[in-house]
Order: structure tokens, then C-alpha cells, then sequence
């Protein structure tokens, strides 16, 4: 018996078709309306290039019939593989927004000269694996008319490159921005803050403050004003050049604020020497290779140097978490240069992210979205319990509740750097020790070993949930 299709909550917007899952597939239908343009993309073979190196996920057809009556209307059917995780544009670092925008510009790029075209530029319809972007909406592909103009412009700015110069040119992370405000940041907004020199770039002028003011004249003038805009065309030659200038912009874009942050330089300076940090590494290690541990979440991830240790040790991939930008710089950059399956990703922890968009559905909160099999949180707990003044057994509670197993770090009170944390600030955590630590995470869970790895009192608490 054929299981029950669900459409994806997400995808409601395109006549042309849209997702549906059936326990672990992933189709997507193609109605009447996308078929002409699907048929083109498919029978120019242009995908495949881009899909055997990665950027575009692979699609086979399937039979339309073999589904329920959800998919009926479906001319065509097609079954991607399941990913193992979807994050959003609001949690990536800027190394990964970046990464996302050029690959969405590769494609471009490299299908303009087969007549094919992408009729959106919606941050969304990239996905990752590790480090690495991947383009996951097939139905964004259309026939390219010639002289038509690029309909996706102003949401590539306002999705892709608005948040990225955001920090580049003014040092402020896009994380909070892109959170409140899913659609991405509008041109008339960045065109407000950035200051007169910054607007003089030509490439800023064009890209920021002439769609802004353009977009301010679609309010308040008549039609017939703007019936020259209208008319205008871009050919093809022009329309790959701006396109080309758009990637080498972009791939040469930096972080502003890429001075030492709070934790970015922890690695370096951390308050427990290499054979401490050795032991806390076998520790991890011993743990992720005794059971089920294809993923692993990271909480704190700090340089991703935990991460690939586990990786190391058996874990098929890595989410990491971290809320400092410096830190998910250098965990985004030790993926990349060491090929690893390490995903870092921008986390408040006291403030996850929530379902959002219509319904609050379409995209999905943290919690809807864990599947670890294994969570670390090394040198994380003091963060939340006395950083946030959430109570100690609702942080366990929490941690304990991503993962089925997992190892959590308890830094003691005279710690040097929960000591920094409570310098100006008066210590009301008096139930914050290792004995009431211990004694919420048996209330949760088997602790199956703790390991003392520092002489200041740092413990590993490895735990399986009951």
C-alpha cells in the first residue's frame, strides 16, 4: 500500500508544481503550467554537468500514477534525494550566504548559453551539504527569452547581496536582520545606513541605490511614467556580463568586523592546555564510536575542532552551532579547507529559531528539524545557566532533549572564565554546581561516564537518554 502524501507545508507558492513527502522521498510534481519549460531543461541535458558536480541536486522521473490523488494534476513527477538537514539563509554564517550566492551566479553562468534561465533568486532554493551549496528547486529553471530582463535582480540583492554587504560594509552580521525579516534586507533599507562615501562605489550605486530609488518612484508615479522602464531590454551579452561582475564583486567580498571577536581567538587561549584538550578528545571520540552516530550536533561549536573529532571517530556529518561570527568564520573555513561534512551555523541558543512565514510553517523551527544522534555541548552550559539566567535543570532538560545520546561539559563556578562572566555582576546561581548538574541529568538520563579533562574541574558527563 502506497504511503500517504503530504505537501511540503513550504511549498505553495508556484503553480508550476510543488513538494511532497512520502516518509523518506521527496517528489515534486510539474503541473501543465511548468511542463513546456521543464521538458526544455530537461531535453537540452543542461543540468547535468551541474548536477554531477554538485551544485544542482540530482532528479529522476517517476510515474505520477503510482501516487494518490494528491498528485494527480502532475504532468510529470520527479524524486529527489532526501537531505539530511535544511537550515536557512538567516543561520548562515556570511561564509556560507557568500557561498550560496555564487553558486546560485555559477549556475546562471553556466546555463545562460543553453537558453535557460532562473526565474527567482530566492535564497531558499539553496540547501548545504557540509560546506558545500546545493540548488534544490528545478522548477526556478525556464526557458531564457532574449532581451528579457532579469526578473530575480531585486531578490538576489535582497536576499543574497544586501546581507552580505551589510557586514562587509558596515560590520553588522546579517543573522538578526534576515531573521526578523524572512524576505531578506530591502535595498531602501541598506540604502539608509550606508553612509554617502560608501554609495559613491559604482557597483553599490547600481545594485543598491538605484533599485531603491526606483522602487520608492513605483509608489508615487503614474503608470505612464514608468511605461520606459517597461519597455526596457537587456540583452544577453549584458545580461551575462552584469552577472559576471555580480560573482567577482561578491567572491571578493570580507567581513568588516573580522577583528578578534570574543571567541574567535578561543582556541588559542582557552584555559586548559593540550593534553587537556587531548583528553576531551578522546572522550569524544570514545563516545561517537560505541553507537549510533551518523549525525552529531554541535553546540558551541567555537572552530569546528570538536566536530572533526567526531567526524573522525565514525559520525557521517556535523551541524554546528555557535553564536559568535568570528568562531563560525574559522569553522566554516576548517570545513572547507579540510573537505569536511561540517555544517556551522549561527545559534542564539536562549532564542532558537521558531517556525516562521505563512502559518508559521514554511519554515521550520530547530526543533522540528532535529535528527542528531549524538549532541555535544562542551563548555556551553555556563552560557546559558549564568549568561542567560536560565535555570540549570531547564538547560539539561533541553540537551538532553535534542539527541538521544550526547556529552556535556560542566565547567565549575571557579572556572576562569565563568569567573570573567560574573566579574560585574553579582553571583545569585547557587544552584549552580556539579552536584545539582549531575542530579538533573540523572533525573533525564544514564550517565554512562564522567571525565574530569581539566585540573580547574572540568568535566565530560557522556549520557544516553532513558
Amino acid at each position: 500500500m502506497t504511503a500517504p502524501l503530504h505537501r511540503d507545508p513550504a511549498s505553495f507558492r508556484d503553480p508550476a508544481g510543488c513538494v511532497f513527502v512520502n516518509g523518506e522521498r521527496v517528489l515534486r510534481s510539474v503541473t501543465s503550467l511548468g511542463a513546456a519549460d521543464y521538458e526544455h531543461v530537461r531535453d537540452a541535458g543542461a543540468l547535468d554537468e551541474l548536477v554531477r558536480g554538485g551544485l544542482v541536486i540530482p532528479a529522476r522521473e517517476v510515474d505520477p500514477g503510482q501516487l494518490n490523488g494528491t498528485a494527480a494534476k502532475a504532468r510529470y513527477l520527479l524524486e529527489h534525494p532526501r537531505l539530511s538537514f535544511l537550515s536557512y539563509p538567516y543561520e548562515w554564517p556570511f561564509a556560507a550566504l557568500k557561498a550560496a550566492a555564487l553558486a546560485h551566479l555559477e549556475i546562471q553562468l553556466r546555463l545562460i548559453d543553453r537558453d535557460i534561465a532562473l526565474v527567482d533568486a530566492s535564497a531558499y532554493n539553496v540547501q548545504f551539504r557540509g560546506p558545500r551549496p546545493i540548488f534544490i528547486d528545478y522548477l526556478s529553471f525556464r526557458r531564457y527569452r532574449e532581451g528579457a530582463l532579469w526578473p530575480g535582480h531585486r531578490q538576489f540583492c535582497e536576499q543574497f547581496l544586501n546581507p552580505l554587504l551589510l557586514r562587509a560594509l558596515l560590520g553588522v552580521p546579517h543573522n538578526a536582520w534576515y531573521s526578523g525579516s524572512p524576505e531578506g534586507l530591502p535595498s531602501d533599507q541598506l540604502n539608509r545606513m550606508l553612509p554617502l562615501g560608501r554609495k559613491l562605489s559604482w557597483r553599490v550605486l547600481k545594485h543598491v541605490v538605484l533599485p531603491a530609488k526606483l522602487q520608492a518612484a513605483a509608489l508615487h508615479e503614474s503608470d505612464g511614467e514608468l511605461d520606459g522602464l517597461k519597455q526596457a531590454t537587456l540583452p544577453k551579452a549584458a545580461f551575462r556580463a552584469m552577472l559576471t561582475a555580480l560573482r567577482d564583486w561578491i567572491a571578493a567580498l570580507e567581513p568588516r568586523d573580522q577583528q578578534k571577536t570574543l571567541w574567535s581567538d578561543y582556541t588559542a587561549t582557552r584555559s586548559y592546555d593540550s593534553r587537556e584538550t587531548k583528553a576531551k578528545a578522546d572522550v569524544i571520540a570514545d563516545f561517537v564510536a560505541t553507537g549510533p552516530s551518523r549525525t552529531v550536533w554541535d553546540l558551541g561549536c567555537n572552530s569546528g575542532e570538536f566536530a572533526e573529532v567526531a567526524l573522525a571517530a565514525g559520525a557521517e556529518q556535523a551541524v554546528g552551532f555557535d553564536a559568535d561570527q568570528g568562531a563560525l568564520d574559522l569553522a566554516f573555513a576548517r570545513a572547507e579547507a579540510k573537505g569536511l561534512e561540517l555544517l556551522p551555523l549561527y545559534l542564539d541558543a536562549a532564542n532558537p529559531s521558531s517556525g516562521r512565514g505563512w502559518k508559521a510553517c514554511e519554515k521550520k523551527s530547530l526543533a522540528e528539524r532535529s535528527n542528531a544522534d549524538i549532541v555535544l555541548a562542551l563548555a556551553f552550559v555556563h552560557h546559558l545557566a549564568i549568561g542567560r539566567n536560565i535555570p540549570l535543570p531547564d538547560v539539561v532538560d533541553w540537551l538532553v532533549g535534542l539527541a538521544p545520546r550526547g556529552v556535556i561539559e560542566f565547567v565549575q563556578k571557579s572556572d576562569t572564565r565563568v569567573q570573567r562572566m560574573l566579574r560585574f555582576r553579582d553571583d545569585i546561581f547557587d544552584h549552580y554546581d556539579e552536584e545539582s548538574f549531575r542530579t538533573a541529568l540523572s533525573a533525564r538520563a544514564r550517565i554512562v561516564r564522567d571525565v574530569k579533562v581539566s585540573g580547574a574541574g572540568r568535566t565530560l558527563f557522556c549520557f544516553d537518554r532513558r
